[in-house]
């Protein structure tokens, strides 16, 4: 007599998670395992770890038809992480464990030929969404169960051994556990996060320091040139430290990401902001995702809620640069594909770093430099118009020519000092435009900002209009920046000398 067994776990389209509902189906026949319910390669092959997994628990495989189900059929399922919920359902149809043991419960988790149950990525949104459903119970390899109990108020359970799943639903199963099933990571996974560093080693650049705590109060972009060894990356590796930390809820977003790319083990859940700093090689894939099938996350997605750093970034193809423009306006990133279209987050603070040419030595006199006019005309004009407009700050970072011992960097500041700083002037933004559901003033539109800008710090702007020093958008832009150094100063609105300090910003000006 056919038997069905059913089985619930998560897949994913993008970070968007869905309930997956698995249905094993034993019937007579030839001999025949077979998944169904558009899986791609990887999950497809489930069907000889699941087989080879049952059978080193003990279990006698059914010689007959097995046909196994993944609902809803329309949406593309991928990965290993379905391993464990189909050897659930097939236990089920085999009358091998009971059905009702597994209702309101989610199984994750991949498996080995031995029987052995290993850690999968995502684990965080899908527990997230299993409880948002109203499971009440989560099944996950036990190297991730640290994960999966982050999210509060659903029981979690984690195995070893498929056999062990057998035992915990009801069933009997005859396995051994080796020395190789433990329930940690593999060595060189869980590593401490890199650390950002302090303001205060960074000898100098005063000014550049102060524009990128206007960038970290407002949440605007930042370009800084200047010649090599400035300190251009030294300065943007420590932006995430003065940078507002993370809220509850930002926190889970990133941590998300980061499960879903399977990176959370270094570095757990976090108030810092993170940062991604993809080499000047880097195809347009790498920064905004790509892959086939359905597309994986990329380094704007990875920096999501924090700092996308790009050094030399007259060095990155034309084709990668573009592909940012979108992401900077929406804050998100779509990536279609034959299989679907997955949405990812994108809301990061960009910064670029760039050399006044090629050689680097085209400042001041000039002395140093190689190269031919066309040459930096060429160099510079990779960064594109419509790339550079939507860059907020813009400032030189000269080179130091001095060094003073007992220097304490930005008059004494250390980051902990301007984090506290900036943390004032954006709890001001977000209480000014609670109305509006802005969290800051780089995401203030121009139509509000006309209205509410007094006409004499207006006048500035015009001026910048009519002499071609601004375009339309930056103008917005530069009155963003205003509003940033009122909120800085405890203003309730921007005056004639925040406007004049908005513009020089904008337009590599001190």
């Amino acid at each position: 007599m056919a038997r069905i067994g059913s089985a619930s776990s998560i897949g994913f389209l993008g970070l968007r998670a869905f309930t997956v509902h698995m249905q094993a189906f034993v019937s007579q026949g030839l001999p025949y395992f077979s998944i169904i319910g558009l899986p791609d390669t990887s999950l497809s092959e489930a069907r000889e770890r699941v087989r080879s997994a049952c059978q080193a628990a003990g279990f006698s495989w059914p010689q007959t038809r097995v046909t196994v189900n993944l609902s809803p059929a329309s949406m593309p399922k991928r990965g290993s992480a379905h391993d464990l919920a189909i050897a659930a359902s097939v236990l089920g149809a085999a009358g091998k464990i009971s059905s009702e043991a597994l209702e309101r419960t989610v199984v994750l988790g991949e498996l080995n030929l031995d029987g052995s149950v290993l850690p999968v990525p995502g684990v965080l949104p899908a527990v997230v969404h299993a409880k948002s459903q109203g499971m009440s119970r989560v099944i996950v390899p036990a190297a991730n169960i640290e994960e999966a109990e982050l999210v509060p108020d659903i029981a979690v359970t984690g195995v070893r051994h498929v056999g062990e799943l057998i035992e915990l639903l009801g069933g009997h199963a005859k396995y051994t556990l080796s020395p190789s099933h433990g329930d940690d990571l593999p060595d060189g996974e869980r590593m401490d996060a890199p650390a950002t560093g302090d303001m205060s080693e960074v000898i100098g650049q005063d000014h550049t320091k102060w524009a990128l705590q206007v960038a970290a109060a407002g949440g605007h972009h930042a370009l800084l040139v200047g010649p090599p060894g400035a300190g251009k990356t030294m300065l943007a590796s420590r932006l995430p430290g003065i940078m507002r930390p993370l809220s509850d809820d930002e926190q889970l977003e990133v941590a998300s990401v980061r499960s879903l790319c399977g990176t959370l083990p270094r570095f757990g859940i976090t108030d810092v902001p993170p940062y991604e700093a993809p080499h000047h090689t880097a195809s347009s894939a790498a920064l905004v995702g790509g892959g086939s099938g359905v597309a994986v996350p990329g380094a704007i997605t990875r920096a999501h809620r924090g700092v996308l750093f790009m050094d030399e970034a007259p060095e990155f193809s034309t084709r990668a640069l573009q592909t940012l423009r979108e992401p900077l306006e929406s804050g998100c990133i779509a990536l279609s594909r034959a299989k679907g279209t997955a949405w990812y987050p994108a809301r990061f603070q960009l910064v670029m770093a760039a050399n006044p040419c090629p050689c680097g030595y085209a400042y001041g006199d000039g002395e140093r430099c190689t190269c031919r006019e066309r040459d930096r005309i060429r160099y510079f004009s990779r960064l594109s118009g419509p790339i550079l407009d939507r860059i907020d700050i813009q400032v030189e970072v000269p080179p130091i020519n001095e060094i003073t011992l007992g220097d304490q960097g930005a008059n004494g500041k250390d980051s902990a000092t301007m984090r506290a700083e900036v943390s004032k002037a954006r709890d001001c933004a977000a209480e000014r435009f609670q109305g509006y559901g802005w969290t800051c003033n780089a995401q203030a539109d121009g139509v509000w900002l006309r209205e509410h800008t007094s006409r004499q710090a207006v006048e500035l702007v015009n001026r910048a209009l009519d002499s071609g020093r601004l375009s339309l958008r930056g103008a917005d832009r530069a009155m963003r920046l205003a509003w940033t150094l009122a909120d800085m100063r405890g203003g309730t609105s921007p005056d004639r000398q925040d406007m004049a300090q908005g513009i020089a910003l904008r337009t590599r000006m001190r």
